[in-house]
């Protein structure tokens, strides 16, 4: 099963006991934001157990408010863009999304007293359907066919259309989205590790994640190995993943980045996903399915020239927006 890496603790000082308040009138309890990141590294043994000297290790993402690894780039994309004045009170926040951003934006949206609309295909799972319209999001949905490209076309139209009632958050576009990996991402994995990871596995959706945390992994120690994943075919069901040779390029994206790219299977990624849940007891979604296919991948490399290896990957989110899928009942 899965193993929890991390020791961190949460509301209590060194010596394990809770802090005492220093005045009568201090805020008890915690914000929203407060609890986006930190996320806990977990080691996947039981997926790892014939691969001697080589640890496998994951993100939990789902540890975030929202549910994903999308709550980073969100709360950064709206906090730098209130700074910039890019986001003025009164205009409502626009964005294209597969799902997660979606609801991480629509999720600070109602704590924070702001409207949302979104671009997304019509064929996202109900459950992420269903989220979205608890938080009071409004969606505009797009032709499956097109999938995320048709999605973001539709933005730019009612971007276009009217410029002075939206903020168009872009996410493909916009550096605080792999900022927010920079910062927050990589310093934990680095910190979490104790330095000790020597290669780091992600697939690629707007890119974000990949290059903040690639990017500052290397500052701390250049011959960490930074893999990069996507998906085999552009006809593909990993639901928020790019295939960059036929889809829209994100403006955020830099291949060179990249040590290694690899293609990951729609199917694989199933089979992953139904492992993970029956052997480690994580419900994750596809595309950390996929990413763990892609971990196997590099270590069977690694094992093939007799090295040994700590490879770290993002889990973007839990299977729970997913279970209305088919591929549960498959074998």
């Amino acid at each position: 099963m899965a193993q929890l890496v991390t020791n961190e603790t949460h509301g209590v000082n060194a010596e394990g006991a809770e802090p005492a308040l220093s005045r009568a009138n201090t805020p008890v309890g915690e914000t929203l934001l407060h609890r986006i990141g930190n996320t806990p590294l977990l080691r996947l043994e039981r997926i790892a157990r014939d691969l001697p000297g080589i640890q496998l290790l994951g993100k939990a993402e789902w540890f975030n408010p929202g549910g994903s690894v999308k709550d980073r780039a969100a709360a950064a994309i709206v906090s730098e863009a209130r700074r910039t004045g890019q986001f003025p009170p009164g205009k409502v926040l626009l964005d294209s999304t597969s799902g997660n951003t979606g609801i991480a934006y629509a999720m600070l949206g109602a704590a924070e007293g702001f409207k949302v609309t979104l671009c997304m295909p019509s064929n996202v799972s109900l459950e992420r359907k269903h989220i979205l319209r608890a938080y009071g999001a409004n969606i505009v949905y797009t032709d499956p066919a097109e999938g995320s490209d048709g999605s973001i076309r539709k933005a730019r139209e009612l971007y276009a259309a009217e410029p002075q009632g939206y903020f168009y958050a872009d996410q493909y576009s916009n550096d605080a989205n792999w900022r927010a990996h920079y910062h927050g991402t990589a310093t934990e994995i680095w910190r979490q590790t104790e330095g000790r990871i020597t290669h780091f596995v992600a697939m690629l959706g707007t890119s974000g994640t990949f290059m903040g945390a690639a990017r500052r992994l290397k500052e701390f120690n250049p011959g960490i190995q930074c893999i990069s994943l996507q998906p085999d075919s552009s006809f593909h069901g990993i639901e928020g993943a790019k295939h960059m040779a036929t889809a829209i390029v994100p403006k955020i994206y830099d291949p060179g980045l990249a040590d290694d790219d690899l293609g990951i299977s729609t199917e694989a990624s199933y089979v992953m996903v139904r492992r993970l849940a029956r052997e480690e007891g994580l419900l994750v979604g596809i595309s950390a399915g996929a990413a763990v296919v892609g971990c196997l991948q590099v270590a069977r490399g690694l094992m093939e020239r007799s090295q040994p290896g700590v490879i770290v990957t993002v889990l973007p989110d839990s299977g729970d927006k997913y279970l209305s899928e088919r591929f549960w009942e498959e074998e």
